[in-house]
């Protein structure tokens, strides 16, 4: 089971206010559009529900004013079947994904010898600078390393102009993933906090979600150190893989936004790994439409907004 469809995560949406609905493996959550009476549904990282449970969320959703059910599975293309899924059942690849298509993946079940061998030359250069030099790591799964992550976390975002959620939405995610899922990984350099992640296990893989960087004392690769020792942390959990949570796929333009984190995730050895996508199940096609058209006139708005 992935973390997003865990009774922990259906918890800390409900905390949220969200509505959430549990239909046999499946956990769909509803989201209000703001001044209006009607709702978008979301089926995360799931496996590709059959037409039997498509059938059943469209009807859901034709009596309870949701426009249409966002589906990203945790399918990886290659080994997806169509007879298995419903991709013929009322759905349209969306135009608008929340995930991306991609992730890399980091086998576990390797030898440290392995793990050494196939990284890139840089990447394990980094990773012996940063113990030379005296980078810490140490997991502070409590209330002190969430606070030093959430700093660190939207520092960042600030830096890089992204607009990620509100410190509420974290503090509600971590208070409810802490006992079960959730992990802080934390980089430091003389007691100063230089790097900070929050890792999620569950089910024999640990998964990279949250990340975030100082910008003091760059020159000391934390961040190549932190990711080290989010391997050892998930081979001491039991974890078999290590997901990274997206990245742009294999032959990607080095002049993307993107390419800065794909490429130090590439560094550790993994491997590309793309999904069956993002599909919309349309239940109210007019409205659809029109919010497609909103969607798109928001995001030129946010665009221009962080150009300035």
């Amino acid at each position: 089971m992935h973390p997003l469809q865990s009774k922990d995560w259906e918890q800390a949406r409900k905390k949220m206010g969200v509505a959430a609905l549990r239909l046999e493996d499946y956990l769909v959550t509803f989201h209000k559009i703001p001044f209006t009476d009607y709702k978008i549904g979301y089926l995360p990282r799931s496996a590709m529900p059959s037409k039997k449970v498509l059938n059943e969320l469209y009807e859901y959703g034709k009596k309870n004013k949701v426009i249409f059910i966002k589906i990203e599975p945790y399918v990886e293309k290659s080994k997806f079947h169509p007879a298995s899924g419903g991709t013929n059942f009322k759905l349209i690849r969306s135009a608008h994904p929340l995930f991306p298509s991609w992730t890399q993946i980091l086998d576990l079940t390797k030898s440290e010898e392995e793990f050494l061998k196939n990284m890139h030359p840089k990447t394990r250069y980094n990773i012996r600078l940063a113990e030379k030099k005296g980078v810490v790591v140490k997991e502070m799964s409590n209330e002190k390393g969430f606070k030093i992550f959430s700093q660190l976390y939207f520092d960042t975002c600030k830096r890089q102009k992204y607009f990620g959620h509100t410190p509420r939405y974290h503090q509600i995610v971590w208070n409810s993933l802490k006992n079960n899922i959730s992990h802080i990984l934390i980089a430091s350099y003389n007691d100063i906090p230089l790097a900070a992640y929050e890792l999620w296990y569950l089910d024999g893989i640990i998964y990279y979600v949250y990340g975030g960087t100082s910008e003091q004392y760059r020159n000391l690769m934390a961040s190549n150190l932190l990711m080290w020792e989010t391997i050892q942390l998930g081979k001491k959990l039991g974890a078999k893989k290590l997901d990274m949570w997206g990245s742009l796929p294999p032959n990607y333009d080095p002049t993307h936004s993107w390419s800065g984190f794909t490429r130090f995730k590439e560094g550790y050895g993994t491997i590309f790994v793309e999904f069956i996508g993002s599909y919309d199940l349309v239940i109210n096609p007019l409205l659809y439409k029109l919010y497609n058209f909103i969607y798109y006139l928001r995001n030129l708005y946010l665009k221009l907004k962080s150009s300035l």
